[in-house]
């Protein structure tokens, strides 16, 4: 039955985008407390949209969408449009951001198809923008070398050979040396690494002061939840003799900064909420700048303004006791290094959370495999961050993590009201037949039919709970605890309530078989006591006993839809898997009483029009007591 529900779990999550590599991992799923997850297409669209440009102390707007080459360059302190093939030093920045990329723009500016890393298409379609194309730029400049990205370093460079002077703009770039490298990467590793800048006159200057302009200008677009790059580049008089990063990406002329807007999913919000309401804290662990990172998490309703923010420098400041107290109360972790990624999971762990952790990089494996539920992204995730995760979302959205934890919350419960449903019931049957054989009565149940009663009776009900669709409430539960048995006390205390209800039903219908329906049976309790039970038929009262104890099973298969919740709030008829369980069982059973030659093998017999009232009268005691149990379990929790 668990490995059932489990497998039906795995397919209505990956209905929910949500595919789940190892089986436990859907139980796991239910008790998370908290999810760890990237910003970038996780928490936003991965869209990205190149809106600013930002050089030699004068902002660009760049108007259009991310969809299309086609937009303006906008002077944001005179609004006027700026054309870039008259704005050489413009043009170069744009030009060296198209060169040190990777994506590929294919078809037209009005309908481009974009291959490639989306911050990388950004670039490639603001230089569009500005009417650079690859195809001549690189018949301009051919690249001849790369040092890709890495988290490390934070940079990726690339290095071309000037093919011929071409435009004012290559012409900068080479500055007529021969070769030139260009570099982007995040805006204060490439600060750090430049010592002069391009100036609108398209002289190069030295760096001095200016480096406290481009800091508040890099600080000023962050806030605005834009993502930020710097860009720049190396005249290299000859090759040398390893394009390594160490010899590329030093010496740097710094060029501009590219504001980049990556949008929230518009369901993260929500889905945030929701997880809070659960009692599930959501965090991001972001590459980004702190104010970057912060002005998302604002917009998204993670943190509000006066929330701070523990960047990547000062986590590796802190000693292991400081950084499980800071993961208490901090929402947003910057600049994070995936080997930060491991220690953050490990705080969250001591602290007695269940961890899941998001990542789509070769470099996130150790932090996925550490996490209690590692979360791969389909989309731009790598093979490795996939194969070392529990799950891989097929979308990349965080809503969907939180639609699997409800419904991993759902499985578990699922697998608790069976096993609750299941053990209630067979500890009643040995209880039904320790106390008969006590008292010196005859079984009040044959072996064939306990066994009719744990194949159909039990089993096909036990099937539809585990296709609930879940209490109304279940995400306003907090997450249980990571060592809580599954038979926990709430349990045990209603295996006892129904264990003793079934028995007291059971034994009720058998002994009014026994007083009323028994040819030449007990007319008192005395005699019940001092027959000699192998001259009489007792037939009539263990078939009475029998479906006593079957329709018990099958009425109260409905109440145990919810461990808290009143059928009636639910709705009776509210899962359709149930109605035919029941109504299966019901006629199997009615068969195997009221078939003539079904009846010697089930040691059954026709029951009388009174047996039946009789019946009627006990059949519902289990259910009514099991709705009784719940509602005092609602009150001591209001109270």
């Amino acid at each position: 039955m668990v490995t059932i529900t489990l497998a039906l779990g795995m397919r209505e999550m990956v209905r929910r985008h949500a595919l789940i590599r190892k089986l436990a991992s859907v139980e796991t799923l239910g008790s998370a407390s908290v999810i760890c997850s990237d910003k970038t297409g996780t928490l936003t669209q991965n869209a990205m949209t190149a809106v600013q440009y930002w050089f030699d102390g004068k902002g660009y707007d760049i108007s259009g969408d991310g969809q299309k080459a086609l937009g303006h360059f906008i002077q944001r302190d005179t609004q006027a449009v700026v054309n870039p093939a008259e704005a050489h030093a413009l043009q170069a920045g744009l030009l060296a951001g198209l060169l040190v990329n990777d994506a590929v723009l294919q078809g037209t500016a009005e309908d481009p198809k974009l291959v490639g890393d989306p911050t990388e298409t950004a670039l490639v379609l603001a230089a569009g923008k500005a009417d650079l194309w690859r195809e001549p730029a690189e018949l301009a400049l051919p690249r001849i070398a790369e040092n890709s990205f890495d988290s490390h370093r934070k940079l990726m460079s690339t290095v071309h050979r000037l093919a011929h002077n071409g435009t004012p703009a290559v012409r900068l770039l080479a500055q007529e040396s021969g070769y030139v490298a260009c570099v982007k990467g995040a805006p204060d590793v490439v600060l750090a690494h430049c010592t002069h800048y391009l100036g609108h006159d398209g002289e190069i200057h030295t760096l001095d002061e200016e480096r406290a302009t481009i800091r508040q200008a890099n600080a000023h677009m962050a806030n605005k939840a834009l993502r930020v790059l710097a860009i720049a580049f190396h005249p290299l008089d000859r090759l040398p003799s390893e394009i390594t990063p160490a010899e590329i990406e030093r010496e740097l002329v710094f060029l501009g900064l590219v504001g980049i807007i990556d949008p929230p999913r518009p369901e993260v919000s929500s889905a945030i909420a929701l997880a809070r309401q659960a009692g599930i804290r959501t965090v991001m662990i972001t590459g980004d700048y702190p104010n970057t990172a912060k002005a998302i998490a604002e917009q998204i309703g993670l943190v509000n303004e006066a929330a701070g923010v523990v960047s990547g420098q000062q986590i590796e400041q802190m000693s292991d006791d400081a950084l499980r107290e800071t993961v208490k109360h901090t929402q947003v972790f910057a600049r994070v290094s995936p080997h930060h990624k491991m220690r953050l999971v490990s705080a969250f762990q001591e602290n007695g959370h269940v961890a899941a952790m998001t990542g789509d990089g070769v470099n996130d494996a150790p932090a996925l495999k550490r996490a209690d539920i590692g979360v791969a992204m389909g989309i731009t995730g790598t093979d490795v961050a996939k194969e070392a995760a529990e799950m891989v979302l097929t979308d990349d959205n965080f809503a969907s993590i939180v639609s699997a934890v409800e419904q991993g919350r759902i499985i578990y419960a699922n697998i608790r009201k069976f096993v609750f449903f299941l053990l209630s019931s067979n500890v009643a049957e040995i209880l039904i037949i320790f106390l008969a054989t006590l008292a010196g009565l005859p079984s009040p149940l044959a072996a064939i039919q306990l066994l009719w009663l744990n194949l159909i009776t039990d089993g096909a009900p036990a099937l539809a709970l585990a296709m609930e669709k879940g209490d109304p409430d279940s995400m306003q539960q907090p997450p249980r605890a990571k060592d809580e048995p599954i038979i926990n006390g709430t349990m045990r205390l209603g295996i006892i309530v129904q264990t003793f209800a079934q028995t007291l039903a059971t034994l009720g219908a058998y002994l009014a078989g026994l007083f009323w329906f028994t040819a030449g049976g007990p007319t008192t309790w005395g005699e019940l006591f001092s027959m000699d039970w192998q001259a009489v038929d007792v037939s009539t009262a263990q078939t009475m006993a029998f479906v006593a104890l079957s329709l018990c099973e099958l009425i109260r298969a409905y109440t145990v839809r919810s461990e808290r919740a009143s059928v009636f709030t639910l709705g009776v008829f509210s899962n359709r898997w149930m109605q035919p369980a029941v109504g299966m069982s019901l006629l199997l059973l009615l068969l195997v009483v009221n078939i003539p030659f079904l009846q010697p093998v089930f040691s059954t017999t026709f029951i009388p029009t009174q047996g039946w009232l009789v019946l009627l009268g006990l059949v519902f005691l289990p259910a009514i007591t099991e709705e009784l149990t719940k509602w005092g379990l609602r009150q001591q929790k209001s109270a």
